[in-house]
Parts: structure tokens; C-alpha cells; sequence
């Protein structure tokens, strides 16, 4: 029989849960983790948390299980959107990231919208300027700990940082990409005028 892994990365923990080849479940096993407020509307966590609490959970479904290795057929991670995971050329994690719930960028969106223009952004991204979307909180780095921005070479949400611990891939999908705010939405391709 065939099995496949499933991690979501939440915001209070990481569930990771085991399912047969016809849906059920037969091991499920949850982390849970600290969210860093070091100021009134900040959040934050620590990307080690997600990568740890993954590992775990996914060694412990196993164990717990019994299920064989060799008949896993793939792992599907889901997970918290929006937040800012900045790597450096080594790929070491630069700060603690910046989480979808964290609201300290209403001056990076406001320099988005002079600088772009709100009916333009919403033209090539889809979606308003807001204190959610990544674009901001990577200006709000640029804006703030100039240092950290100058180091950064990788920008990954929380997921695709979870997917790259696995294998090595920096890679997104639509939908996420499309949260970040830097997304050309009907060309489907970074915006280059947005960047």
C-alpha cells in the first residue's frame, strides 16, 4: 500500500499527518512554536521552528506508524501565506521572519502606492497594497535593517522555506507568489516594475 505525507505550517505549530492510498489517516502529530511580538503589531517566528517541528513530525508519523519509508510516494506541505523567510548567499536565514498577521508597514505601503500608484499595482498584481503582503515587509527590511537587505539573495515564503529544507529547490506556486505582491498576475511572472 502507498502512503503520503501531509505538513501544514501554522501559525501556533506544525501538524504533519500520514494518510493510506483511500484517505485515512493513520498517524497525525503536531509542534507547536513561539510567536515573537518585540513590539505592539509586530509577529514574528523563527524559521528554525517550522524546519525542526517538520523534521519531527514527520520522523515521529513514521515511527509512530510503522509504515515503511520506500512506501511513501510524496510529501504536500501547506502552510501560513505571506511571510518574509531572506536567506543569505550561504543560505542561512538572516532574521526571524516576518509573519502574515504582522502589521508594521502601513509607511512601506504608502511609499508602495506613491511610488506605483495604487490603480497600477492592482493592475499588475491583482491585489491592493497591504500591510500583509511580503513586498511590503521586504521594503520594510530595505526601509529598517538596510545591513540584513544588503545580504539577502533568497526571498521564500514559509512553505517554499520548508520545501527547500526538503530538496534543495527554491520554488513557489501561483497562489503564494501571487501574495507577495510582486507577481505580474495576468503574465504570470515577477514584476520587474514592481521589484
Amino acid at each position: 500500500m502507498a502512503y503520503v505525507i501531509g505538513v501544514d505550517c501554522g501559525t501556533s505549530g506544525t501538524k504533519t499527518v500520514l494518510f493510506d492510498e483511500k484517505g485515512t489517516v493513520i498517524s497525525s502529530v503536531t509542534i507547536e512554536y513561539p510567536m515573537y511580538q518585540p513590539k505592539n503589531g509586530y509577529a514574528e517566528q523563527d524559521p528554525a521552528d517550522w524546519a525542526n517541528a517538520m523534521i519531527n513530525t514527520i520522523k515521529a508519523v513514521m515511527t509512530k506508524s510503522g509504515v515503511n519509508k520506500e512506501d511513501v510516494a510524496g510529501i504536500g506541505i501547506s502552510g501560513q501565506m505571506h511571510g518574509l523567510v531572506m536567506l543569505d548567499k550561504d543560505n542561512n536565514v538572516l532574521r526571524k521572519s516576518i509573519i502574515w498577521c504582522d502589521q508594521r508597514t502601513a509607511a512601506e505601503v504608502e511609499e508602495m502606492n506613491e511610488k506605483l500608484g495604487r490603480e497600477k499595482l492592482i493592475k499588475i498584481t491583482a491585489n491592493p497594497a497591504l500591510t500583509g503582503w511580503t513586498a511590503a515587509k521586504i521594503l520594510w527590511v530595505k526601509n529598517n535593517e538596510p545591513d540584513i537587505y544588503e545580504k539577502c539573495r533568497h526571498i521564500l515564503l514559509p512553505k517554499d522555506y520548508l520545501r527547500f529544507i526538503l530538496t534543495g529547490e527554491y520554488a513557489t506556486e501561483v497562489s503564494d507568489a501571487s501574495g507577495m505582491q510582486l507577481l505580474d498576475v495576468p503574465n504570470r511572472c515577477w514584476s520587474k516594475e514592481v521589484c
